[in-house]
């Protein structure tokens, strides 16, 4: 199967499609900016109110009969070019494939994938799923939403940032010492853990509460510090270097970064000299056995992690295409909102012990972050085309591999309505895309007919077997039909997902002409907006779907009930300027909280609602809609085991978009031991 790295299968039909675009676009640019000034957004009103000022009511009666006098003027243009630029659909392909070499910064920073030999522990795959409602702006308001250009941008910044920064972890298991795995990590009762940033923060929002002292496991309890001593002769601070483990010189915090990747016998630890735990000029060691109890770091069944993604030689390029530039770091242009410190995560590790009764066996958190090193990301509502260029410039300076405007355009292969918008559906990949194909759902209703919603499936490959197997996996990637009570078209739309699912996995999973060996299938993920709960009354139907057979849904006991730490992923849109939720972090902290989840959370309609002193209707009791889905196969390889290993809800685009994102990382292996 060929990628299209282009539109169109000849420079003459891009060179027409450009200009009949070019027609339109005036015409276009100037009804969005019309109906954008006829509706605002609640930030808007709120920013007039404090503005006695404001002179947006001049400039509204001002610029409303200019923009209707150039409309006018523009129609007869956009007319002609809307008539080409229909013709021209018939000869489109159904989706952009950019790949962007990585220059040596992205290389440095692991940007790349490996494909080496697949070992027999296997690896471990990130996938994430976001709805980030980019359609042109005036559509956008009435989801309390403006300004799509700037929040596209704004979003791909969030994602690279988060998905690059270092993976930090801290495991806790002490059979002996319990306190400290009690206090040690921070979660709610329903088993939330949260990870958060520990120096810089938005200069919007309040600093964060200081952690207590018995979260440190340096720091115990009731006794002096044994780094700090008394005085400026600390064993740690060396004139004019940072703290390598407390930052800003919080000594009570419970992020202590102080084992780098490598383990505790690693040279780099800036405790231990030498390489030696038992070297006697550790400030920590002080009877030169690390296990002594009269040791702080090393307690029995702590473990501490510290790692950033590993540099990998880059890879052959497999696409023609380069992505479109961008003069930015990785790093450099980012608003004080995505300024990403590295923040130790906390996690109960289960390996070793007995769970408990209703463990799931996995991590689950509320984030303010992407996850470090996310593999593969697959994005919904990315309508507007200008929004989707700058969306996909700034993914591709960790993504190197993007598929983008997927979908159809006017009539072909979608029914008999007219498609005005393609499926709105983008997905970024870490590692090389071997084949891609697009469906588009022909059973669309109302203005959800509009869109040509459909499925993308995705074959990627993910290492190379010691038998010179390529090891691949699958992604699909979806929007539902969205309109409610339509729950006939969503079944119906997931019983397209599976037949097509299985027709694409069966036509691309033929052996290689060269050496005749099948490919191994390391996973196979569903992902996306599947526009109904897994509790809600009106949605029984689409809950007892087949899709739940086939699939696992890691958040869901059964049809009708989700987990008790599974969070709805539909914010309130009259609520996404108010200050409690104006960045990721205050989000994250109303997240974990069930009176702030019953605030800002869309849930299912009940009668039994009581509006609250700003006018939202607060549920009874709930974790709200939870929409947005990642489903995997459990069963995909013979003899090979799939294994979540976390899970997560995410609160980085708060402010960008109505939903919250997840998030969710796979063990893949093969069940051998390692050689």
């Amino acid at each position: 199967m060929v990628l299209h790295t282009s539109p169109y299968s000849s420079a003459f039909l891009r060179c027409l499609s450009s200009l009949s675009w070019g027609f339109i676009f005036p015409c276009y640019w100037l009804l969005d900016r019309l109906l954008s000034s006829c509706v605002a957004t609640s930030l808007e009103k709120r920013r007039r109110s404090q503005d006695p000022c404001s002179f947006v009511t001049l400039y509204v009666l001002v610029s409303t009969p200019l923009y209707l006098l150039l409309l006018l003027a523009s129609l007869p243009f956009a007319l002609l070019g809307f008539l080409l630029w229909a013709t021209l659909q018939a000869a489109r392909h159904p989706y952009l494939y950019t790949h962007r070499r990585p220059d040596k910064h992205q290389a440095e920073q692991g940007c790349v994938a490996s494909l080496a030999d697949w070992r027999p522990q296997g690896r471990s795959f990130c996938f994430g799923s976001s709805n980030v409602c980019l359609l042109p702006d005036s559509l956008a308001r009435f989801n309390n939403l403006s300004e799509t250009q700037r929040r596209a941008s704004e979003v791909g910044k969030r994602i690279r940032n988060g998905a690059s920064r270092p993976q930090i972890k801290i495991y806790i298991d002490s059979p002996t010492n319990t306190s400290i795995s009690a206090t040690s990590f921070s979660s709610l009762v329903t088993g939330f853990r949260r990870t958060s940033s520990l120096g810089q923060r938005p200069d919007n929002t309040p600093e964060a509460e200081t952690e207590p002292v018995t979260d440190c496991p340096i720091h115990t309890a009731g006794s002096d510090c044994p780094i700090h001593t008394t005085g400026p002769n600390c064993p740690i601070h060396t004139a004019g270097a940072d703290c390598p483990i407390h930052s800003k010189g919080d000594q009570g915090s419970s992020d202590c970064p102080v084992h780098v990747a490598g383990g505790e016998d690693t040279p780099e630890c800036p405790l231990h000299t030498a390489g030696s735990q038992n070297n006697s000029d550790s400030p920590l060691h002080t009877t030169g056995a690390q296990n002594s109890p009269d040791c702080p770091m090393h307690a029995s069944g702590v473990q501490i992690s510290i790692s950033a993604p590993e540099p990998d030689p880059p890879e052959a390029g497999t696409g023609s295409h380069q992505g479109e530039g961008d003069a930015e770091s990785l790093t450099g242009g980012v608003s004080s909102n995505n300024t990403l410190s590295h923040r130790t995560s906390m996690f109960k590790k289960h390996t070793g012990r007995k769970r408990r009764q209703g463990d799931d066996g996995f991590d689950h958190e509320i984030s303010a972050f992407f996850p470090a090193n996310l593999d593969f990301l697959c994005l919904q509502e990315v309508f507007d085309h200008r929004a989707m260029s700058r969306l996909r410039q700034q993914l591709h300076h960790y993504f190197p591999y993007i598929l983008s405007d997927v979908g159809r355009y006017a009539w072909k292969g979608c029914c008999s309505r007219f498609k005005f918008l393609n499926s709105g559906v983008m997905m970024a990949s870490r590692y090389p895309i071997l084949d891609a194909h697009y469906e588009c759902y022909p059973n669309g209703r109302g203005e959800d007919a509009l869109a040509a919603k459909g499925v993308l499936f995705v074959k990627v490959q993910v290492g190379t077997s010691h038998q010179e197997q390529r090891v691949v996996g699958y992604l699909t990637c979806t929007h539902l039909h969205a309109i409610e009570g339509d729950a006939a078209v969503r079944c119906e739309q997931l019983d397209l997902l599976l037949v097509w699912g299985a027709e694409f996995r069966k036509m691309t999973s033929r052996p290689s002409e060269e050496k005749g060996l099948e490919d191994q299938v390391a996973f196979d993920v569903v992902l996306g907006d599947l526009n109904f709960d897994n509790c809600s009354s009106e949605d029984k139907l689409e809950q007892q779907h087949a899709v739940f057979t086939q699939y696992k849904d890691p958040c869901r006991l059964g049809p009708g009930e989700d987990k008790p730490w599974a969070l709805g992923t539909l914010l309130d849109t009259s609520g996404l300027y108010d200050e409690e939720v104006s960045s990721p972090e205050s989000l994250q902290k109303v997240m974990e909280n069930e009176e702030g989840r019953k605030e800002y959370l869309v849930f299912p309609t009940n009668k039994n609602h009581c509006p609250n002193q700003k006018g939202r209707k607060i549920p009874l009791k709930g974790n709200g809609r939870r929409i947005d889905y990642i489903l995997y196969r459990e069963e995909v390889q013979q003899d090979w085991k799939v294994d979540i290993e976390e899970f997560s809800f995410i609160t980085q685009l708060a402010g960008l978009t109505d939903h919250l994102s997840v998030a969710m990382r796979l063990a893949v292996s093969t069940g051998e031991e390692e050689p």
